[in-house]
């Protein structure tokens, strides 16, 4: 299952859900999502996705142990499309 998390204190992540184990999340083929626009919530951003043009969306990494987790959002097939179709942000 593709999935947006919010962590307390690391940020955003998109991927596939792996373990989960209390604030514990494993996501394999995440992206940190750094700043979006077009979507107001997390919620949105899991039903609709983000603005691709103006929004920073990371390289993949092949999986991430995020420590933090607070919210586990399960994305629609509009916003996977979106999301996966982002552009990769580097400096």
């Amino acid at each position: 299952m593709k999935v947006i998390v919010r962590g307390d204190r690391s940020g955003v992540f998109y991927g596939e859900l792996g373990a989960r184990c209390d604030r514990e999340v494993e996501l394999k083929d995440a992206r940190r999502i750094w700043c979006w626009y077009g979507a107001t919530t997390l919620s949105q951003l899991a039903n609709s996705g983000l603005d691709q043009k103006k929004s920073r969306v990371c390289e993949p990494v092949k999986s991430i142990l995020i420590l933090d987790a607070i919210e586990v959002i399960p994305c629609t097939e509009q916003a996977i499309a979106n999301l996966e179709g982002a552009p990769e942000w580097k400096a």
